[in-house]
């Protein structure tokens, strides 16, 4: 099997060619990455060194793809990943559509002139803000959880599932990521070719580039072990938001299932996450921060930011139902790689910064 992956020298992109090469003998993968985020540098001559061939160029530019050579499938990581991307001060709204949205054009076309497969890794962010805003929240054990009472539709004690409403405001990276998921599926159907679209919760491991924005789990344990200022941001400024935690290795089994198996037939968009028992609030993961790796103090600013939800966990039954499909890595194993990595690179936030 011939295989594309964009974004290759990005955390989940490295993460997965590696997976791919030790589980799927015989396997060719090729790469494209931009290298424009802060350290992808650093995975390109060890992804070399594997025997895979990687391109430096952008999904931007569809001259970029026009040399590589024809492949079996297409698998999409590549994305500026920030909710408050064109909104920050640091990209413009263009500039994220071109990367999230124009790129996925561009891919979504080579799929169509090589008769190729495509799989998109989408995010949790394409669900709608106001109803997860307003959404009723306890505090139990320093987290929030949501009150049920109410009966939403799509929501349940395992979290978000596909059916919650996507409408809009959803940021405009979020809106980036769902008009990529529609026009995906339609090539599907227009041009025939397999479409698979793996909405995932929030990314986690060692060698993630994390912001605050971004890659939460990484950059707190780096920061909390480098003593870096910290800060509770929203809420009441206590912390309690909470996310839920994947390891990209823990899609690997899923990617080959849904390569290997083309013609089933599933509903293509699946929820891919850590689930409920991978969930942590921001204390949470302060307080597993104090026992491995000492005390910390942490600031608290109650001023809300842009597009903040107190609470977000994805519920995964589908891809288990459809796939047989579900996490293997546990969050404290998960945040045990991070602290070990942090130790063995104590500058890494500078590399990536």
């Amino acid at each position: 099997m011939k295989i594309l992956i964009t974004g290759i020298c990005g955390f989940a992109g490295s993460v997965i060619a590696r997976g791919l090469l030790e589980h799927m003998p015989g396997v060719r993968i090729t790469g494209i990455d931009s290298l424009i985020r802060k350290g992808s540098e650093t995975n390109l001559e060890p992804l070399r060194a594997l025997g895979i061939d990687i391109r430096v160029g952008d999904v931007r530019n569809e001259h970029d793809l026009v040399d590589i050579p024809g492949v079996d499938w297409v698998l999409d990581c590549a994305a500026n990943p920030s909710v408050l991307a064109g909104v920050d001060g640091q990209t413009s709204a263009k500039e994220l559509l071109d990367h999230n949205l124009g790129g996925t054009i561009h891919l979504l076309e080579y799929c169509r002139k090589h008769k190729a497969g495509f799989i998109l890794l989408s995010t949790s962010r394409v669900y709608s803000i106001p109803p997860l805003a307003s959404l009723p929240v306890e505090v139990v054990n320093g987290a929030f959880r949501p009150i049920l009472s109410n009966g939403v539709n799509g929501l349940s004690n395992n979290g978000l599932s596909e059916n919650f409403s996507t409408e809009p405001p959803i940021s405009l990276y979020g809106s980036s990521k769902k008009c990529s998921e529609l026009l995906a599926l339609e090539y599907g159907m227009t041009f025939d070719l397999p479409v698979r679209i793996n909405r995932c919760g929030v990314l986690a491991g060692a060698g993630q580039f994390g912001k605050t924005d971004q890659g939460i789990f990484s950059f707190w344990i780096h920061s909390w072990a480098r003593r870096h200022p910290l800060k509770y941001i929203g809420f009441g400024g206590h912390g309690s938001q909470v996310r839920d935690c994947l390891h990209p290795q823990d899609i690997i089994p899923l990617l080959i299932s849904q390569m290997s198996d083309p013609l089933r037939k599933v509903e293509p968009i699946l929820n891919v996450s850590g689930g409920f028992e991978s969930s942590m609030s921001l204390s949470q993961l302060s307080a597993w921060c104090t026992d491995r790796l000492g005390t910390h103090q942490v600031a608290a600013d109650p001023n809300p930011r842009p597009f903040d939800i107190p609470w977000m966990v994805l519920d995964s039954s589908a891809a288990k139902e459809a796939w047989n499909w579900s996490p293997s890595t546990p969050t404290t194993s998960v945040l045990e790689e991070i602290a070990l990595h942090t130790e063995s690179k104590p500058e890494w936030l500078n590399l990536v910064s």
